[in-house]
C-alpha cells in the first residue's frame, strides 16, 4: 500500500462547527460512553508498527491519522429539517439491503429524521430523462429487505452529469446523500460534492463503499466480501469431489476479482483442497517446462486430480485481441468505463482440454462459475452486523456535517476516509505479504509459472 501521502491528505471535510445537542446525548451519557472511547480531537493512527512510526520521524500531530467515527454530542443538521437521499449504484453485492435498512432506521430512530428518499437504480434516479421511482423509506418500508439478496432500490453502471444530479436534490431540498458503491460510484460522488461546493451548498455526501472484490484503498474489509468467501467455497468444495471422482478430474472454479484477488485467496485458504491458485497479481505463462499447463499435468500424474481456483482479472495477457468480450456495439468497456474483460475461465477450460488431447492423455475437467449466484445472496452474519455498524456510523458522519468521505474500518477501528483517499489507487494482494504467502504454502503450487 502507498504511503506517500501525509496527516492533511487525511482531514475529512465538514460544513463548519456543530451547535445542536444531538437526540443520541441521553442514550451516550446513560451508557458512559463518549465517542465510543475515541475523543473527538483524536485520531486513528494510519501506521500500526513502531518501525513504520519510526521511519516517518514526525511529531505526533503529523502522523498520518484518521478521524474516528462515531455518534458527535454536538451535530451541524437539524434533524427536524432532515431530508436524506439513499442511492445504491453498481453490481450487486451480497449487504445492500442490509444497509439501506440500517441507514433508515437509524436516522428515523436514533435522529428523529422523517424524511428519506430511495432513488432507484443508480445515479439514473437523480436523472429526469431516465424517468426513474423515487422511493419514500421508513422503518416500515424496510421491515426484513435484509432477508433478501440484491438491492430494493435497484442500481445501474454509467457516469451521470452531476450538475443534474445536484439539481434534482436542491429541487427537492434534500441535505444529505448516502451513496453504496464501489470505485466508479465513489468517483462519481466526489464529482457530485465537488459541484455542491462549487454552488456554496451544503448537501453532505457520504459513502459506505461497496465493493465484493474488497479492492477500496484505507479499509479493512468492505460489506459483503466475508460472504463472497463463504459462497465460493462452496464452488470450491463442489469442485473437488467431482475432480476426485473421475480419473485425471480437474475442478476448475472462476471467481470475481477484476483486479484483486482476494476471494480467490481467502476461499481456498478456507477449503484447504486446492491445488493453484490464479491472480490478476501474479502473471503467469501457459506453454514450457515451467508454464502452468506442464504443472498441472504433473499434478495429475502423481495425484490423479487438481482444483483450480481463477479470479476473473487474472491472466488477461494470455489471451487475444480475438478474445476480447464486445457487446452488440462493438463496446470494449462497460457504461462504468471499466475493461470488459476476456474469460479467463473459459479460455482455461478449452486450453486444458486441447493440452492434455494433444499429450493423449485422459482428462475429465469440470467448470463452474458461481459468480453471479454468490452476488445476488443475502449477507451472513458478521456481514449484516459490519452493514450495520457502517450504515451507523455514515449516518453519524453526515449529521455532524461531514462530506466527500467514505465510512470503513481501519485497524479494527470506524474512521471517516476522504473520498479522493479511498478511489486514489486500488488494493491488491501483496504478492510479498503474508496473505500470498499463506496461499503458495497451503496450495504447494510454485511462485511463478514460466
Amino acid at each position: 500500500m502507498t504511503h506517500n501521502f501525509t496527516a492533511a491528505d487525511l482531514a475529512v471535510k465538514s460544513f463548519g462547527p456543530c451547535r445542536i445537542d444531538s437526540p443520541l446525548l441521553p442514550l451516550l451519557d446513560q451508557r458512559k460512553r463518549t465517542f465510543h472511547n475515541v475523543g473527538e480531537q483524536d485520531r486513528v493512527l494510519f501506521d500500526d508498527t513502531l518501525s513504520s512510526l519510526s521511519e516517518r520521524n514526525l511529531p505526533v500531530d503529523q502522523l498520518p491519522a484518521f478521524e474516528p467515527a462515531g455518534p458527535r454530542r454536538k451535530i451541524f443538521f437539524d434533524p427536524s429539517k432532515v431530508r436524506a437521499a439513499i442511492v445504491t449504484c453498481g453490481g450487486l453485492c451480497p449487504g445492500f439491503n442490509d444497509v439501506i435498512r440500517s441507514l433508515v432506521l437509524e436516522l428515523y430512530k436514533g435522529y428523529g429524521v422523517r424524511k428519506v428518499h430511495g432513488f432507484c437504480n443508480g445515479y439514473q434516479g437523480f436523472i429526469a430523462k431516465y424517468k426513474r421511482a423515487v422511493l419514500d423509506l421508513t422503518p416500515d418500508s424496510v421491515a426484513g429487505i435484509n432477508e433478501q439478496g440484491g438491492t430494493i432500490l435497484g442500481t445501474s453502471r454509467g457516469e451521470q452529469d452531476p450538475e443534474e444530479i445536484v439539481d434534482c436534490m436542491e429541487t427537492m431540498s434534500i441535505n444529505m446523500l448516502f451513496v453504496i458503491g464501489g470505485d466508479g460510484t465513489l468517483k462519481g460522488a466526489q464529482r457530485i460534492t465537488d459541484c455542491i461546493a462549487q454552488r456554496g451548498g451544503k448537501i453532505a455526501v457520504v459513502g459506505i463503499p461497496k465493493t465484493i472484490d474488497n479492492d477500496i484503498m484505507f479499509i479493512d474489509q468492505s460489506f459483503g466480501f466475508q460472504t463472497a468467501v463463504a459462497e465460493a467455497t462452496r464452488a470450491i468444495r463442489s469442485a473437488h469431489v467431482e475432480a476426485e471422482a473421475s480419473p485425471n478430474g480437474i475442478g476448475l472454479v472462476k471467481l470475481m476479482g477484476r483486479h484483486s484477488g482476494f476471494i480467490a485467496c481467502y476461499a481456498s485458504l478456507a477449503v484447504s483442497v486446492t491445488n493453484f491458485v490464479l491472480i490478476p497479481e501474479v502473471p503467469f505463462e501457459l506453454e514450457g517446462d515451467g508454464g502452468f499447463l506442464n504443472v498441472v499435468r504433473q499434478r495429475l500424474e502423481r495425484r490423479g486430480h487438481a482444483v483450480i481456483v481463477v479470479a476473473e482479472g487474472a491472466g488477461q495477457n494470455l489471451m487475444s485481441a480475438a478474445d476480447t468480450f464486445t457487446d452488440a456495439s462493438g463496446n470494449a468497456t462497460d457504461a462504468s468505463g471499466n475493461a470488459k474483460l476476456r474469460d479467463i475461465g473459459v479460455y482455461l477450460k478449452n486450453r486444458l482440454a486441447d493440452y492434455f488431447a494433444g499429450n493423449g492423455m485422459e482428462c475429465n475437467l469440470k467448470y463452474i462459475d458461481p459468480s453471479y449466484e454468490i452476488r445476488s445472496v443475502p449477507a451472513n452474519p458478521f456481514d449484516s452486523v459490519y452493514c450495520i455498524r457502517l450504515a451507523h456510523n455514515a449516518v453519524h458522519a453526515a449529521m455532524s456535517g461531514r462530506t466527500g468521505m467514505v465510512v470503513g474500518r481501519w485497524n479494527g477501528r470506524f474512521v471517516h476516509v476522504p473520498m479522493p483517499m479511498a478511489v486514489r489507487e486500488r488494493y491488491v494482494v501483496d504478492t510479498s505479504g503474508d496473505l500470498w504467502t499463506s496461499v503458495l504454502e497451503a496450495t504447494g503450487q510454485p511462485r511463478e509459472f514460466r
